[in-house]
């Protein structure tokens, strides 16, 4: 028996160690910093250190529950990250069958390379892009606007519009990087399936709606779970490049608010109690999406 396990330890010596350094990363960068949620109960001190500091309990939670900014942050969070959703979940979607349609090979490689680019380009490069672009005196948009005899817009200080240009710039971003996935699902459906409507009849947008979207179901509910995870995650990066003070009241969300009051004001334990909030709530919407798609027939994350 003694020597069947010993046999069974050293057949798998190759997949730990590939294991091994994505092991070593969620230990180092998602575990050991754990820790540090502690702050959100302790009157946290530089010199005197996290553990050294006086335990104040949940005095950071009142504070934070009862501050006039605070329902305002949690509520621009959720519109950003809903509207991000409800435009930003389906653009992938879309995108990946637009692509499977396409026949001619060097083309769909063409596009697909275009569409998924810009994952790859920092927020701090997007921003700049956009203000480029949107400024009211030597923007792009503007210079067309004048041409048609419009007045000038300031994008960025219109309350009313600057959260649709948050969730258009991410799907310009992130749409062509996410249907990489949705396209490896097409592409492990049965040939047959497509054949078989072919005879009965089925058109192209038939076969997407009864073949392509049934083959890609899963991949999409499970999607949708760690996305609803994140409901809290409105775009940090995204928000902190391109908002100003003029859209505060609309674009100040969690994590711009936790930043700007952590160094602003050096309140370490107000804003770890804000951060810690924000990721209960986010693990709660989890396991309830979870258990709603295991009611509905589907595996679920877990």
């Amino acid at each position: 028996m003694k020597a069947v396990s010993k046999r069974f330890r050293f057949k798998y010596v190759d997949l730990y160690l590939m294991v091994l350094p994505g092991l070593l990363f969620l230990i180092i960068f998602k575990y050991v910093p754990m820790y540090g949620v502690v702050i959100a109960f302790k009157d946290y001190n530089l010199i005197q250190g996290v553990m050294n500091s006086k335990w104040v309990g949940l005095q950071y939670f009142r504070e934070l529950f009862l501050f006039d900014e605070f329902p305002r942050v949690v509520r621009n969070t959720l519109y950003i990250s809903l509207m991000k959703l409800i435009v930003g979940f389906p653009a992938p979607i879309l995108l990946a069958l637009l692509l499977n349609e396409l026949r001619l090979v060097r083309f769909k490689r063409a596009v697909q390379t275009v569409t998924y680019l810009p994952h790859f380009i920092s927020w701090v490069v997007i921003g700049g892009i956009a203000v480029d672009l949107l400024s009211p005196n030597s923007g792009i948009v503007n210079k067309a606007l004048e041409v048609l005899g419009l007045q000038p817009v300031f994008f960025l200080s219109d309350e009313r519009l600057f959260r649709w240009i948050l969730v258009y710039s991410d799907v310009w971003k992130e749409a062509g990087w996410g249907a990489i996935i949705y396209l490896a699902a097409l592409i492990g459906i049965n040939e047959e399936l497509f054949q078989a409507a072919t005879v009965d009849g089925a058109g192209r947008l038939r076969q997407i709606w009864h073949v392509s979207l049934p083959g890609i179901r899963s991949t999409i509910i499970v999607l949708l779970l760690l996305r609803l995870g994140h409901v809290l995650d409105a775009g940090f990066e995204q928000v902190l490049v391109m908002y100003n003070p003029v859209v505060y009241d609309v674009a100040d969300i969690i994590d711009t608010y936790v930043f700007r009051v952590g160094l602003g004001t050096m309140q370490f334990g107000l804003t770890t109690a804000a951060g810690l909030f924000k990721s209960v709530i986010g693990c709660v919407l989890l396991l309830l999406a979870n258990y709603l798609a295991r009611k509905m027939g589907e595996e679920g994350v877990f």
